[in-house]
Protein backbone atom coordinates (compact mmCIF):
# COMPACT_ATOMS: atom_id res chain seq x y z
CA UNK A 1 0.00 0.00 0.00
CA UNK A 2 2.21 2.37 -0.88
CA UNK A 3 -0.23 5.20 -1.51
CA UNK A 4 -0.54 5.19 2.47
CA UNK A 5 2.85 4.95 4.10
CA UNK A 6 3.65 8.28 5.79
CA UNK A 7 4.95 10.21 2.79
CA UNK A 8 3.51 13.50 1.24
CA UNK A 9 1.46 10.72 -0.81
CA UNK A 10 -0.55 10.27 2.10
CA UNK A 11 -1.50 14.11 2.21
CA UNK A 12 -4.64 15.93 0.79
CA UNK A 13 -6.17 12.30 0.39
CA UNK A 14 -8.76 12.50 -2.43
CA UNK A 15 -10.73 10.20 -4.20
CA UNK A 16 -9.76 9.02 -6.98
CA UNK A 17 -11.96 9.99 -9.96
CA UNK A 18 -13.49 7.26 -11.43
CA UNK A 19 -17.13 6.87 -13.80
CA UNK A 20 -20.18 6.31 -12.16
CA UNK A 21 -21.23 3.53 -10.52
CA UNK A 22 -23.66 0.85 -12.15
CA UNK A 23 -26.79 0.72 -11.16
CA UNK A 24 -26.25 -2.65 -9.48
CA UNK A 25 -23.56 -0.65 -7.18
CA UNK A 26 -25.24 2.41 -6.57
CA UNK A 27 -27.84 -0.52 -4.88
CA UNK A 28 -25.81 -1.90 -2.96
CA UNK A 29 -24.46 1.40 -1.38
CA UNK A 30 -28.16 2.21 -0.31
CA UNK A 31 -28.26 2.84 3.04
CA UNK A 32 -30.14 -0.52 4.71
CA UNK A 33 -31.73 -0.19 8.14
CA UNK A 34 -29.61 -3.08 10.36
CA UNK A 35 -30.62 -2.89 13.63
CA UNK A 36 -33.39 -0.96 15.91
CA UNK A 37 -31.64 1.90 18.51
CA UNK A 38 -30.84 0.12 21.68
CA UNK A 39 -31.56 2.55 24.12
CA UNK A 40 -35.35 4.17 25.16
CA UNK A 41 -36.71 7.07 23.69
CA UNK A 42 -36.48 5.56 20.01
CA UNK A 43 -38.33 8.27 18.47
CA UNK A 44 -35.28 10.85 19.82
CA UNK A 45 -32.47 8.38 18.75
CA UNK A 46 -34.12 8.09 15.18
CA UNK A 47 -34.14 11.82 14.91
CA UNK A 48 -30.18 11.70 15.91
CA UNK A 49 -30.00 8.80 13.30
CA UNK A 50 -31.27 10.45 10.57
CA UNK A 51 -29.36 13.55 11.56
CA UNK A 52 -26.09 11.41 11.58
CA UNK A 53 -27.45 10.16 7.67
CA UNK A 54 -28.04 13.32 6.03
CA UNK A 55 -25.22 16.20 7.75
CA UNK A 56 -22.08 14.60 6.57
CA UNK A 57 -19.86 17.72 5.84
CA UNK A 58 -16.06 18.31 4.32
CA UNK A 59 -13.16 19.51 6.98
CA UNK A 60 -13.75 23.09 5.95
CA UNK A 61 -17.33 24.08 5.04
CA UNK A 62 -18.22 27.65 3.58
CA UNK A 63 -21.39 29.64 3.22
CA UNK A 64 -23.51 28.26 0.99
CA UNK A 65 -22.28 24.18 1.34
CA UNK A 66 -24.94 21.80 2.03
CA UNK A 67 -24.48 18.87 4.10
CA UNK A 68 -24.12 15.79 2.46
CA UNK A 69 -25.86 12.29 2.92
CA UNK A 70 -24.51 9.29 3.83
CA UNK A 71 -26.17 7.51 0.79
CA UNK A 72 -24.69 10.02 -1.55
CA UNK A 73 -21.08 10.15 -0.56
CA UNK A 74 -21.11 5.91 -0.46
CA UNK A 75 -21.62 5.77 -4.29
CA UNK A 76 -19.79 8.84 -4.68
CA UNK A 77 -16.81 7.40 -2.83
CA UNK A 78 -17.27 3.86 -4.17
CA UNK A 79 -17.57 2.71 -0.78
CA UNK A 80 -20.23 -0.93 -0.44
CA UNK A 81 -20.22 -0.92 2.84
CA UNK A 82 -20.50 0.89 6.13
CA UNK A 83 -20.58 0.27 9.74
CA UNK A 84 -21.28 2.31 12.76
CA UNK A 85 -21.65 2.47 16.39
CA UNK A 86 -22.27 5.46 18.12
CA UNK A 87 -21.46 5.83 22.31
CA UNK A 88 -23.51 8.34 24.35
CA UNK A 89 -23.49 8.57 27.89
CA UNK A 90 -21.57 5.83 28.14
CA UNK A 91 -23.16 3.61 26.17
CA UNK A 92 -24.27 2.46 23.01
CA UNK A 93 -26.83 4.17 21.79
CA UNK A 94 -27.35 2.54 18.73
CA UNK A 95 -25.61 0.48 16.17
CA UNK A 96 -26.33 -0.14 12.25
CA UNK A 97 -25.37 -1.06 9.09
CA UNK A 98 -25.65 0.62 5.63
CA UNK A 99 -25.06 -1.12 2.06
CA UNK A 100 -23.77 -4.27 1.26
CA UNK A 101 -20.84 -6.66 2.09
CA UNK A 102 -19.93 -7.18 -1.40
CA UNK A 103 -21.67 -5.07 -4.40
CA UNK A 104 -24.79 -7.28 -5.00
CA UNK A 105 -24.37 -8.97 -1.55
CA UNK A 106 -26.15 -8.99 1.50
CA UNK A 107 -26.36 -5.92 3.31
CA UNK A 108 -23.96 -5.40 6.36
CA UNK A 109 -25.30 -6.10 9.68
CA UNK A 110 -23.68 -4.94 13.02
CA UNK A 111 -22.58 -8.37 13.33
CA UNK A 112 -20.33 -7.87 10.03
CA UNK A 113 -16.68 -8.50 10.57
CA UNK A 114 -14.36 -5.86 8.79
CA UNK A 115 -10.30 -5.99 9.31
CA UNK A 116 -9.47 -3.30 12.07
CA UNK A 117 -6.02 -2.68 11.02
CA UNK A 118 -3.78 -0.80 13.27
CA UNK A 119 -6.83 -0.52 15.19
CA UNK A 120 -4.59 -3.72 16.55
CA UNK A 121 -2.78 -2.14 18.24
CA UNK A 122 -4.10 -0.61 21.08
CA UNK A 123 -5.81 -4.01 21.59
CA UNK A 124 -2.46 -5.57 21.67
CA UNK A 125 -1.32 -2.89 23.91
CA UNK A 126 -3.74 -4.22 26.82
CA UNK A 127 -2.81 -8.04 26.39
CA UNK A 128 1.00 -6.96 27.07
CA UNK A 129 0.12 -4.29 29.46
CA UNK A 130 -2.11 -7.00 31.52
CA UNK A 131 0.84 -9.13 31.45
CA UNK A 132 2.92 -6.56 32.60
CA UNK A 133 0.51 -5.76 35.46
CA UNK A 134 0.49 -9.72 36.16
CA UNK A 135 4.42 -9.16 36.73
CA UNK A 136 4.99 -11.59 33.45
CA UNK A 137 6.24 -8.37 31.67
CA UNK A 138 8.42 -5.64 32.63
CA UNK A 139 7.60 -2.29 30.62
CA UNK A 140 10.79 -1.21 30.81
CA UNK A 141 13.48 -3.90 30.78
CA UNK A 142 15.24 -4.52 27.33
CA UNK A 143 12.97 -6.73 25.80
CA UNK A 144 16.00 -8.74 24.14
CA UNK A 145 16.15 -10.47 28.03
CA UNK A 146 12.44 -12.16 27.82
CA UNK A 147 12.66 -12.85 23.98
CA UNK A 148 13.38 -16.43 22.96
CA UNK A 149 12.44 -17.36 19.42
CA UNK A 150 14.30 -14.04 18.20
CA UNK A 151 16.63 -11.36 19.53
CA UNK A 152 16.67 -7.95 18.08
CA UNK A 153 20.11 -7.46 16.29
CA UNK A 154 22.56 -4.95 17.73
CA UNK A 155 22.21 -1.28 16.93
CA UNK A 156 24.20 1.77 17.19
CA UNK A 157 22.67 2.95 20.42
CA UNK A 158 24.04 0.73 23.33
CA UNK A 159 22.60 3.17 26.22
CA UNK A 160 18.77 3.25 24.83
CA UNK A 161 17.25 0.21 25.18
CA UNK A 162 14.63 -0.87 23.46
CA UNK A 163 11.77 -1.49 25.90
CA UNK A 164 7.87 -2.77 25.86
CA UNK A 165 7.20 0.79 26.43
CA UNK A 166 8.95 2.00 23.62
CA UNK A 167 7.73 -0.35 21.71
CA UNK A 168 4.08 0.49 22.75
CA UNK A 169 4.09 3.96 22.39
CA UNK A 170 6.41 3.98 18.87
CA UNK A 171 9.46 5.34 20.38
CA UNK A 172 11.82 2.51 20.28
CA UNK A 173 13.26 3.67 16.72
CA UNK A 174 12.00 0.33 14.88
CA UNK A 175 11.10 0.54 11.14
CA UNK A 176 8.50 -0.61 8.73
CA UNK A 177 5.65 1.72 9.21
CA UNK A 178 3.36 -0.06 7.36
CA UNK A 179 2.21 -3.82 6.52
CA UNK A 180 0.79 -4.55 2.82
CA UNK A 181 -0.31 -7.74 3.90
CA UNK A 182 -0.67 -11.00 1.58
CA UNK A 183 -3.21 -11.93 -1.34
CA UNK A 184 -5.57 -15.46 -1.23
CA UNK A 185 -3.23 -18.19 -2.29
CA UNK A 186 0.47 -15.85 -1.88
CA UNK A 187 2.45 -17.82 0.49
CA UNK A 188 2.54 -16.65 3.94
CA UNK A 189 5.68 -15.96 5.71
CA UNK A 190 6.05 -17.18 9.58
CA UNK A 191 6.82 -14.60 11.85
CA UNK A 192 10.99 -14.99 12.00
CA UNK A 193 10.63 -14.37 8.61
CA UNK A 194 8.44 -11.38 9.06
CA UNK A 195 10.82 -10.16 12.04
CA UNK A 196 14.04 -11.07 9.72
CA UNK A 197 12.50 -10.02 6.11
CA UNK A 198 12.87 -13.24 4.57
CA UNK A 199 11.35 -14.69 1.94
CA UNK A 200 8.45 -14.97 1.31
CA UNK A 201 7.84 -11.87 3.68
CA UNK A 202 7.08 -8.84 1.49
CA UNK A 203 8.26 -6.49 4.15
CA UNK A 204 12.03 -4.85 5.36
CA UNK A 205 13.93 -7.29 8.09
CA UNK A 206 12.61 -5.33 11.60
CA UNK A 207 15.37 -3.37 12.62
CA UNK A 208 16.14 -0.43 15.21
CA UNK A 209 16.74 2.63 12.82
CA UNK A 210 16.92 5.21 14.95
CA UNK A 211 17.85 6.30 18.73
CA UNK A 212 15.26 4.75 21.39
CA UNK A 213 12.94 6.51 23.32
CA UNK A 214 13.56 10.27 21.81
CA UNK A 215 11.12 10.68 18.91
CA UNK A 216 7.58 8.59 17.75
CA UNK A 217 8.79 6.62 14.32
CA UNK A 218 5.45 4.86 13.75
CA UNK A 219 6.29 1.28 13.52
CA UNK A 220 4.31 -2.01 12.52
CA UNK A 221 7.38 -3.80 12.73
CA UNK A 222 7.95 -2.45 16.54
CA UNK A 223 4.55 -4.55 17.39
CA UNK A 224 5.69 -7.63 15.30
CA UNK A 225 8.44 -7.66 17.83
CA UNK A 226 5.41 -7.44 20.72
CA UNK A 227 3.74 -10.19 18.98
CA UNK A 228 6.73 -12.38 19.18
CA UNK A 229 7.30 -11.56 22.71
CA UNK A 230 3.78 -12.16 24.02
CA UNK A 231 3.88 -15.64 22.40
CA UNK A 232 7.97 -16.29 23.58
CA UNK A 233 6.57 -15.45 27.29
CA UNK A 234 3.24 -17.11 27.62
CA UNK A 235 4.18 -19.94 25.43
CA UNK A 236 0.48 -19.31 23.79
CA UNK A 237 -0.53 -18.99 19.96
CA UNK A 238 -1.38 -15.02 19.63
CA UNK A 239 -4.79 -15.38 18.10
CA UNK A 240 -5.64 -17.46 21.43
CA UNK A 241 -4.08 -15.34 23.94
CA UNK A 242 -5.88 -12.15 22.62
CA UNK A 243 -9.16 -14.08 23.35
CA UNK A 244 -8.35 -15.09 26.85
CA UNK A 245 -6.86 -11.39 27.89
CA UNK A 246 -8.98 -8.96 26.46
CA UNK A 247 -11.95 -10.17 23.81
CA UNK A 248 -13.65 -12.75 26.03
CA UNK A 249 -13.54 -9.77 29.40
CA UNK A 250 -14.77 -7.14 26.83
CA UNK A 251 -17.03 -9.05 25.68
CA UNK A 252 -15.92 -8.64 21.99
CA UNK A 253 -17.40 -11.86 20.74
CA UNK A 254 -17.18 -11.33 17.11
CA UNK A 255 -13.96 -10.36 16.90
CA UNK A 256 -10.85 -12.80 16.08
CA UNK A 257 -7.27 -12.73 15.36
CA UNK A 258 -7.45 -15.61 13.17
CA UNK A 259 -5.27 -14.46 9.70
CA UNK A 260 -6.88 -15.97 7.78
CA UNK A 261 -10.80 -16.32 8.90
CA UNK A 262 -12.16 -19.41 9.12
CA UNK A 263 -14.48 -20.33 6.00
CA UNK A 264 -17.61 -20.69 8.24
CA UNK A 265 -16.74 -16.69 9.38
CA UNK A 266 -15.46 -15.60 6.10
CA UNK A 267 -19.61 -15.49 5.25
CA UNK A 268 -19.38 -12.77 7.83
CA UNK A 269 -16.56 -10.43 6.61
CA UNK A 270 -17.00 -7.54 4.16
CA UNK A 271 -15.37 -7.89 1.20
CA UNK A 272 -12.69 -5.11 0.60
CA UNK A 273 -12.67 -2.76 -2.66
CA UNK A 274 -10.82 0.27 -3.82
CA UNK A 275 -10.91 3.64 -4.73
CA UNK A 276 -12.31 2.99 -8.23
CA UNK A 277 -15.11 0.53 -6.87
CA UNK A 278 -13.05 -2.55 -8.08
CA UNK A 279 -12.80 -5.32 -5.54
CA UNK A 280 -9.22 -6.30 -4.24
CA UNK A 281 -7.85 -9.20 -6.14
CA UNK A 282 -8.40 -12.43 -4.53
CA UNK A 283 -10.66 -10.76 -1.40
CA UNK A 284 -9.21 -9.44 1.70
CA UNK A 285 -5.15 -9.70 2.58
CA UNK A 286 -4.11 -12.17 5.23
CA UNK A 287 -2.01 -10.11 7.90
CA UNK A 288 0.14 -12.95 9.69
CA UNK A 289 1.33 -9.38 11.35
CA UNK A 290 -1.36 -10.06 13.91
CA UNK A 291 -0.22 -7.43 16.62
CA UNK A 292 0.03 -4.35 13.89
CA UNK A 293 -2.84 -5.77 11.86
CA UNK A 294 -4.89 -8.80 12.05
CA UNK A 295 -7.65 -8.33 14.38
CA UNK A 296 -11.31 -8.54 12.40
CA UNK A 297 -14.34 -7.04 14.52
CA UNK A 298 -16.66 -4.98 14.69
CA UNK A 299 -17.99 -1.30 15.59
CA UNK A 300 -19.89 -3.10 18.16
CA UNK A 301 -17.44 -5.19 19.92
CA UNK A 302 -14.84 -1.66 19.33
CA UNK A 303 -17.94 0.41 20.99
CA UNK A 304 -16.93 -2.45 24.22
CA UNK A 305 -13.36 -2.29 24.46
CA UNK A 306 -14.13 1.54 24.38
CA UNK A 307 -16.28 1.60 26.85
CA UNK A 308 -14.32 -0.90 28.66
CA UNK A 309 -11.14 1.36 29.02
CA UNK A 310 -13.07 4.06 29.83
CA UNK A 311 -15.00 2.45 33.16
CA UNK A 312 -11.05 1.34 33.97
CA UNK A 313 -10.24 4.56 33.63
CA UNK A 314 -12.83 5.74 35.84
CA UNK A 315 -12.22 2.88 38.24
CA UNK A 316 -16.10 1.98 37.92
CA UNK A 317 -14.63 -1.57 36.78
CA UNK A 318 -11.61 -3.46 36.07
CA UNK A 319 -12.22 -6.38 33.69
CA UNK A 320 -9.01 -6.51 32.24
CA UNK A 321 -6.31 -3.33 33.36
CA UNK A 322 -6.34 -1.86 36.77
CA UNK A 323 -7.01 1.86 36.96
CA UNK A 324 -3.69 3.04 37.47
CA UNK A 325 -2.45 1.25 34.64
CA UNK A 326 -5.00 2.28 32.26
CA UNK A 327 -4.06 5.97 33.42
CA UNK A 328 -0.43 4.96 32.48
CA UNK A 329 -1.58 3.25 28.75
CA UNK A 330 -3.76 6.65 27.82
CA UNK A 331 -0.86 9.03 28.89
CA UNK A 332 1.47 10.62 26.26
CA UNK A 333 4.73 8.72 26.41
CA UNK A 334 6.51 12.15 25.05
CA UNK A 335 5.36 15.67 25.18
CA UNK A 336 1.43 16.97 26.51
CA UNK A 337 -1.41 16.03 24.75
CA UNK A 338 -2.99 19.75 25.31
CA UNK A 339 -2.92 22.45 22.88
CA UNK A 340 -2.37 20.08 19.94
CA UNK A 341 -2.86 21.07 16.36
CA UNK A 342 -6.46 19.72 14.76
CA UNK A 343 -6.51 16.25 14.06
CA UNK A 344 -2.77 15.77 15.98
CA UNK A 345 -2.47 13.32 19.07
CA UNK A 346 0.21 12.45 21.19
CA UNK A 347 1.14 8.50 21.41
CA UNK A 348 0.32 6.72 25.09
CA UNK A 349 1.14 2.90 24.95
CA UNK A 350 -1.04 1.77 21.70
CA UNK A 351 -3.60 4.87 21.63
CA UNK A 352 -3.54 8.34 20.53
CA UNK A 353 -4.31 10.87 23.23
CA UNK A 354 -5.57 14.89 22.58
CA UNK A 355 -6.71 17.64 24.85
CA UNK A 356 -6.93 17.58 28.86
CA UNK A 357 -9.61 17.03 30.77
CA UNK A 358 -12.31 16.54 31.32
CA UNK A 359 -12.47 16.85 27.30
CA UNK A 360 -9.81 14.29 26.69
CA UNK A 361 -10.07 12.07 23.53
CA UNK A 362 -8.44 8.42 23.13
CA UNK A 363 -8.76 6.92 19.18
CA UNK A 364 -7.03 4.58 16.73
CA UNK A 365 -7.40 4.80 12.84
CA UNK A 366 -6.92 1.44 10.70
CA UNK A 367 -5.46 1.13 7.29
CA UNK A 368 -5.79 -2.02 5.52
CA UNK A 369 -6.08 -3.22 1.95
CA UNK A 370 -9.67 -2.12 1.10
CA UNK A 371 -10.94 -1.52 4.63
CA UNK A 372 -10.88 1.78 6.43
CA UNK A 373 -11.74 2.29 10.33
CA UNK A 374 -11.41 4.54 13.29
CA UNK A 375 -12.38 4.09 16.90
CA UNK A 376 -12.75 7.39 19.01
CA UNK A 377 -14.14 7.88 22.49
CA UNK A 378 -14.27 10.71 24.54
CA UNK A 379 -14.14 11.14 28.83
CA UNK A 380 -17.20 12.43 29.14
CA UNK A 381 -18.37 9.02 27.52
CA UNK A 382 -19.50 9.81 23.66
CA UNK A 383 -17.87 8.43 20.94
CA UNK A 384 -18.05 6.42 17.89
CA UNK A 385 -16.62 3.14 15.80
CA UNK A 386 -16.72 3.68 11.95
CA UNK A 387 -15.71 1.03 9.81
CA UNK A 388 -15.82 0.32 5.85
CA UNK A 389 -14.56 -2.01 3.14
CA UNK A 390 -13.22 0.46 0.56
CA UNK A 391 -9.96 2.90 0.04
CA UNK A 392 -12.77 5.85 -0.46
CA UNK A 393 -13.07 5.24 3.07
CA UNK A 394 -9.94 7.85 3.77
CA UNK A 395 -12.26 10.41 3.02
CA UNK A 396 -15.77 8.99 4.45
CA UNK A 397 -15.11 7.86 7.77
CA UNK A 398 -14.41 11.34 8.46
CA UNK A 399 -17.04 13.12 6.56
CA UNK A 400 -19.09 10.31 9.00
CA UNK A 401 -17.59 11.46 12.37
CA UNK A 402 -17.92 15.64 11.79
CA UNK A 403 -21.56 14.44 11.14
CA UNK A 404 -21.81 12.70 14.35
CA UNK A 405 -19.74 15.12 16.32
CA UNK A 406 -22.06 18.31 15.24
CA UNK A 407 -25.11 15.96 15.87
CA UNK A 408 -23.80 15.04 19.43
CA UNK A 409 -22.13 17.91 20.35
CA UNK A 410 -18.42 16.31 20.67
CA UNK A 411 -15.84 18.89 21.74
CA UNK A 412 -13.93 17.92 19.29
CA UNK A 413 -14.02 16.62 15.28
CA UNK A 414 -16.39 19.63 14.04
CA UNK A 415 -15.93 20.54 10.55
CA UNK A 416 -14.43 24.03 10.86
CA UNK A 417 -16.07 27.32 9.10
CA UNK A 418 -13.94 28.85 6.27
CA UNK A 419 -14.18 31.97 4.41
CA UNK A 420 -12.41 32.84 1.04
CA UNK A 421 -12.26 35.49 -1.17
CA UNK A 422 -12.23 36.74 -5.05
CA UNK A 423 -8.49 36.72 -6.31
CA UNK A 424 -7.69 38.58 -9.80
CA UNK A 425 -6.70 35.65 -12.28
CA UNK A 426 -3.61 37.95 -12.50
CA UNK A 427 -2.54 37.33 -9.33
CA UNK A 428 -3.69 33.42 -9.33
CA UNK A 429 -1.34 33.19 -12.81
CA UNK A 430 1.61 33.93 -10.25
CA UNK A 431 0.90 30.87 -8.48
CA UNK A 432 0.08 28.52 -11.49
CA UNK A 433 3.35 25.63 -12.16
CA UNK A 434 4.26 22.19 -10.58
CA UNK A 435 6.13 22.18 -6.94
CA UNK A 436 8.13 19.70 -5.92
CA UNK A 437 8.22 18.19 -2.50
CA UNK A 438 10.10 15.33 -2.65
CA UNK A 439 11.18 12.56 -5.78
CA UNK A 440 7.52 10.96 -5.48
CA UNK A 441 5.60 13.92 -4.95
CA UNK A 442 4.71 17.09 -6.84
CA UNK A 443 1.81 19.15 -6.62
CA UNK A 444 0.36 20.88 -9.69
CA UNK A 445 -1.37 24.25 -9.47
CA UNK A 446 -3.78 25.18 -12.36
CA UNK A 447 -6.33 27.86 -13.16
CA UNK A 448 -9.40 28.18 -14.51
CA UNK A 449 -11.29 31.51 -15.00
CA UNK A 450 -11.20 32.74 -11.22
CA UNK A 451 -10.81 29.77 -9.73
CA UNK A 452 -7.32 27.37 -8.34
CA UNK A 453 -7.31 24.32 -8.71
CA UNK A 454 -4.24 21.33 -6.70
CA UNK A 455 -3.56 17.90 -8.33
CA UNK A 456 -1.61 15.85 -6.43
CA UNK A 457 0.68 13.01 -7.65
CA UNK A 458 -1.48 10.17 -8.62
CA UNK A 459 -4.52 11.82 -7.14
CA UNK A 460 -7.75 13.76 -8.51
CA UNK A 461 -7.79 17.70 -9.01
CA UNK A 462 -9.58 19.40 -6.45
CA UNK A 463 -10.43 22.99 -6.25
CA UNK A 464 -8.42 25.03 -3.32
CA UNK A 465 -9.98 28.41 -1.93
CA UNK A 466 -8.27 31.49 -1.25
CA UNK A 467 -8.01 32.99 1.97
CA UNK A 468 -6.14 35.71 0.94
CA UNK A 469 -3.73 36.30 -2.28
CA UNK A 470 -1.26 33.71 -1.14
CA UNK A 471 -3.11 31.22 1.03
CA UNK A 472 -5.42 29.21 -0.06
CA UNK A 473 -7.61 25.96 1.59
CA UNK A 474 -8.67 22.43 0.99
CA UNK A 475 -12.35 21.38 1.68
CA UNK A 476 -12.27 18.19 1.69
CA UNK A 477 -9.59 17.66 4.34
CA UNK A 478 -8.06 20.17 6.69
CA UNK A 479 -4.66 21.64 4.75
CA UNK A 480 -3.18 24.90 3.38
CA UNK A 481 -0.83 25.64 0.88
CA UNK A 482 0.77 28.84 1.83
CA UNK A 483 2.85 30.11 -1.79
CA UNK A 484 5.97 32.18 -1.32
CA UNK A 485 5.15 35.61 -3.90
CA UNK A 486 4.83 38.71 -3.89
CA UNK A 487 2.58 41.55 -6.02
CA UNK A 488 5.07 40.84 -9.36
CA UNK A 489 6.55 37.42 -9.36
CA UNK A 490 5.30 34.06 -9.70
CA UNK A 491 5.74 31.69 -6.32
CA UNK A 492 8.85 30.26 -6.09
CA UNK A 493 7.87 27.72 -3.66
CA UNK A 494 4.68 26.49 -1.59
CA UNK A 495 4.25 25.35 1.82
CA UNK A 496 1.50 22.49 2.49
CA UNK A 497 0.00 22.89 5.94
CA UNK A 498 -1.16 19.51 7.21
CA UNK A 499 -2.24 18.20 10.57
CA UNK A 500 0.75 20.27 12.91
CA UNK A 501 3.77 20.06 9.86
CA UNK A 502 4.92 22.21 7.14
CA UNK A 503 6.04 20.73 4.58
CA UNK A 504 8.10 22.78 1.56
CA UNK A 505 7.89 22.17 -2.44
CA UNK A 506 9.86 24.03 -4.76
CA UNK A 507 8.69 25.19 -8.38
CA UNK A 508 9.65 23.14 -11.27
CA UNK A 509 11.46 25.05 -14.20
Amino acid sequence: MPAMTFTLRKLILVAVASAAMTAAAMTACRPVLAEEPRRPGDADVMQRIDHVLNGLRTAIVVDGDAPMTLADRMNELHVPGVSIAVIHGGAIEWARGFGSVAIGGPPVVPETLFQAASISKPVTAIAALALAQAGKLDLDADVNASLKSWKIPDYPYSLSRVTVRRLLSHTAGTNVPFYPGYQAGQPVPSLLQILDGARPANSAPVRVEHEPGKQDHYSGGGYTIVQQLLVDVTGRPFPVLLDDVVLKPFGMTHSSFAQPLPADRLTMAATPYRADGAPVPGGPHVYPELAAAGLWTTPTDLARLLLGVLDSLAGWSNPVLSQSMTAEMLSPVLGSADGLPPGIGRRGLGWLVRGSAPNRQFWHNGVNEGFIDTMVIFENGDGAVVMTNSWGGRILVDEILRSIAAEYGWPDRQAKVGKFIAVSPQTLDRLVGTYRFSPEFSIRVTREGNRLFSEATGQERRQIFAASDHEFFFKIVDAVLSFDTDDQNAAMQVMLHQEGTDYVGKRLP
